[in-house]
C-alpha cells in the first residue's frame, strides 16, 4: 500500500465523515485536485460524473481500510 500523505488522509476522512462530495468538473492546478488525483490513482476514491459540470467523489473500500490503518 502506498504511503499516505497528510492531505490525502484529510480528504479521505472528509469523504468518510460527510459522505460523497461534489466538486466542479474543472481541472485546476491546486493542491486539492492534485491530492484528489493521487487518491484516485491509489484506488482510495472513485470520481464519477454527477451532473452539469459536477463530479462526485466517493470513497472505496480500499480507501476506508487505508484511513483505519496508520
Amino acid at each position: 500500500m502506498p504511503e499516505m500523505l497528510p492531505q490525502q488522509r484529510l480528504l479521505l476522512e472528509l469523504i468518510v465523515y460527510s459522505g460523497d462530495i461534489g466538486i466542479p468538473d474543472l481541472e485546476a492546478e491546486t493542491i486539492f485536485y492534485r491530492t484528489m488525483k493521487e487518491c484516485q490513482t491509489s484506488g482510495w476514491i472513485k470520481v464519477a460524473h454527477f451532473g452539469a459540470g459536477v463530479n462526485k467523489l466517493s470513497i472505496t473500500e480500499m480507501g476506508r481500510l487505508a484511513v483505519k490503518i496508520r
